[in-house]
């Protein structure tokens, strides 16, 4: 059975969209599993890291999958690509000042994530997902 645009959608955005972090972490020597650890640290904040990192991926999936189900609403899939990806992108700074100025700021291991990386993982979030949608 295939899969549904909503849901390639969030599968490729869930995967493609930590590509900001990962790479400033490793240009800067950063740990480069900081980012997952502190997504799981959400769901269980004072487990041991391995636990954390467990956690992360079933977190990131559920927000990716929500957050593609908005983005299915608002992001217009009868318009060319660029008109999609940039309202992606629009809709992932707004996705970024909810999940990481309103939200995180209230989690310490998110807090401490270095802002612009994290800021521009949620602005490939969008643009990928509202690529994917069609």
């Amino acid at each position: 059975m295939p899969l549904s645009p909503t849901t390639r959608a969030a599968l490729a955005a869930s995967v493609l969209s930590g590509g900001p972090s990962t790479a400033y972490a490793v240009l800067t020597g950063r740990d480069v599993l900081e980012a997952t650890q502190a997504a799981g640290a959400m769901v269980a904040p004072r487990a041991a890291r391995p636990v954390q990192l467990a956690a992360a991926a079933p977190v990131h999936l559920a927000l990716s999958f929500g957050w593609t189900a908005v983005l299915a609403r608002v992001v217009p899939a009868d318009r060319p690509l660029a008109v999609r990806v940039a309202a992606g992108m629009a809709a992932g700074a707004a996705i970024a000042a909810l999940d990481l100025g309103v939200i995180g700021r209230r989690i310490p291991p998110i807090r401490a994530l270095p802002l612009a990386p994290q800021v521009a993982d949620h602005l490939a979030f969008g643009a990928v997902a509202a690529a994917f949608l069609r």
